[in-house]
């Protein structure tokens, strides 16, 4: 019934009329009691305060008067006018001032049987009792006074009959004015709605129209008040509506085109795991059709890579990769939500890396069989060199021996190089093992600390060691983690210039994983560089690096062992110059001996 707004409106203004009837009529009757009440007691201050004389005279006695309650009441019979009684509603009365008995009164049935009121009690006690209250039945005042050697109270006591009589008058007035009101509003609204509502109305037919397709239609506009703008804004919108849609369309058919000719394959699925569209490249490089809504679907495809549920609610990184063998194709697979808030399907993009693994591996056998090669011809030019040195004399011994040093520092570089390669290839080929132990993460860092120590001091540097206390057991090989802290800490000295500062420090986080950070202020890396840091045979400067030794290949190698421990080895972001390298290391190790 209340779902028209044109009874909307007609009961919003029937129950505004109602409303301020109310609020009126309660403010008419409040501020009647309120008036009759403040005439009360200004009726009686002025008779018992500002009358002094009256006052006076009700406190005198006559020579042996015998009766002053009846003395009393002839006083008062004089001032009735004065103070408003009139015998009905309206009445006066003398108590004992000790005993509160009824003496004498304009009423006598009543006096007899006058209640204990506040104000009664009050001049009972000695006080005058005046205390007003707008929620009592009566209005009282109670005035004890001593008349020679008596004591009395004079009681005057309203019963607000005729300001219940002047409220019941004004209710009975208030509630015709609402009838009459009532009556008005609900024409007045029902016109108010007609006007209101009939543009209203031409305007839902006009979304009704724009919902089943129809831009063209256009409402007429009758009138440049609010809604007058607002059906002027509806066609305006409408009109937009349809460019926008032709320029989504546009849009689509571009970006079909280019997804049917891409060279990455892409599959969509459904939250279900339907197939619910997809492009040329993906069946080609999966081997098979993928018709929208057949029979194959993602946890065919997919599904021991990752399951669906993994997919659409994934981790901080927002998508899961994945790799598949399909058809002699080495394919690397991105699979994310396209739509994580709604959960309404994946998406599944395909990249075919045959050709780079193929690249990969040959590098990798290039460097095994370059290593290889190379390692039985530098153990004879080392024993050559050794021979040489022992045997020197035929050359000026001090030159021979300068030549046959550099022969020997030249054949340990490479000798270093070839261990590193053959690591790598390890690495590489997975037949590296893990030797692990546990041991103490905190001392560990200490004798590797004083193992740099001299060769810091050489520099100049200043060699700091910072470990928060408490640090736990470590289970890893320790000889690899160590060679990752020398590597790391060697190239902070070695790349630092004289006189820097290196600080070592080392913490827990979490529950199961500790940290070391290696932190100094030498040259750093540019930004362009820092991407590729971990690179094999990479080398921001490459003068530097082969003068100090370098080979490019020891952040390579503490990377993959720290990969290995299933930890990992990153450049810290840091603001001025200098270079934080941190590892993170789990403190129960990797499940498995193996790389």
């Amino acid at each position: 019934m209340f779902r028209s707004l044109h009874m909307k409106l007609m009961l919003i203004m029937t129950l505004l009329i109602v409303s301020l009837m109310t609020v009126v009529g309660a403010f008419l009757v409040n501020s009647v009691s309120s008036f009759y009440l403040d005439q009360f007691y200004t009726q009686m201050q002025s008779v018992f305060q500002n009358d002094t004389e009256f006052y006076h005279d009700l406190q005198n006695a006559a020579p042996g008067e015998e009766n002053g309650a009846e003395q009393i009441g002839r006083m008062l019979e004089t001032y009735t006018g004065n103070l408003g009684v009139d015998g009905l509603a309206r009445n006066y009365y003398i108590l004992d001032g000790t005993t509160g008995a009824y003496l004498n009164g304009s009423n006598d049935q009543e006096g007899s049987g006058l209640e204990m009121t506040h104000n009664l009690a009050l001049a009972l006690a000695g006080e005058v009792g005046d205390d007003s209250d707008i929620s009592a039945s009566y209005m009282d005042v109670a005035i004890p006074l001593t008349r020679g050697d008596s004591r009395y109270v004079i009681y005057i006591k309203d019963t607000r009959q005729t300001v219940q009589n002047l409220t019941n008058e004004l209710v009975t007035l208030i509630l015709e004015a609402l009838a009459f009101g009532l009556a008005i509003s609900v024409l007045l609204s029902f016109l108010l709605s007609k006007t209101l509502i009939t543009p209203i109305e031409r305007l839902t037919e006009g979304a009704e129209e724009v919902a089943g397709g129809d831009f063209s239609h256009k409402i007429e506009v009758d009138s440049k008040d609010e809604i007058g703008v607002l059906t002027a804004t509806f066609n305006n919108m409408a009109g937009q509506l349809q460019n926008t849609i032709q320029e989504v369309e546009n849009e689509r058919n571009k970006l079909d085109t280019l997804f049917l000719h891409m060279t990455d394959g892409v599959a969509a699925f459904g939250r279900r795991g339907e197939i619910i569209q997809s492009n040329p490249a993906a069946e080609e490089m999966l081997g098979r059709a993928l018709p929208i809504g057949g029979e194959v679907d993602y946890a065919a495809l997919f599904g021991e890579i990752a399951p669906l549920e993994q997919v659409l609610e994934p981790g901080q990184q927002g998508y899961v990769e994945g790799a598949l063998e399909r058809g002699g194709r080495s394919l690397e697979l991105l699979l994310a939500p396209f739509d994580k808030e709604a959960q309404a399907g994946v998406l599944v993009v395909i990249h075919d890396v045959t050709e780079r693994h193929k690249t990969e591996e040959m590098r990798k056998e290039f460097v095994a069989n370059v290593s290889h090669e190379l390692r039985t011809p530098l153990t004879n030019i080392r024993s050559y060199a050794e021979t040489l040195v022992d045997n020197a004399g035929a050359l000026p011994a001090e030159m021979a021996k300068n030549f046959l040093n550099v022969i020997l520092g030249e054949s340990d570089r490479m000798t270093h190089i070839v261990q590193d390669l053959l690591t790598l290839s390890r690495f590489d080929s997975g037949r590296s093992e893990l030797n692990l132990t546990a041991f103490s993460f905190s001392e560990a860092i200490e004798s590797m600390t004083n193992a740099n120590r001299m060769e810091a001091q050489r520099h100049g540097h200043t060699l700091e060691l910072q470990l928060e206390p408490g640090l736990p057991q470590i289970t890893a090989d320790r000889e690899r983690i160590t060679q990752v802290m020398m590597n790391v800490v060697s190239n902070a000295i070695k790349y630092t210039p004289d006189g820097g500062h290196i600080q070592i420090s080392a913490g827990r986080m979490g529950r199961n994983r500790v940290w070391m950070e290696v932190a100094d202020d030498g040259i750093g890396i540019p930004e362009a560089d820092r991407d590729r840091i971990f690179e094999r045979f990479y080398r921001v400067d490459k003068a530097r690096s082969r003068e100090s030794g370098g080979t490019g290949l020891g952040l390579s190698i503490a990377k993959e062992i720290v990969d290995q421990h299933r930890g990992e080895l990153r450049l810290v972001d840091r603001t001025g110059p200098g270079l934080t390298i941190r590892m993170e290391l789990l403190t129960e190790g990797p499940e498995h001996g193996k790389a």
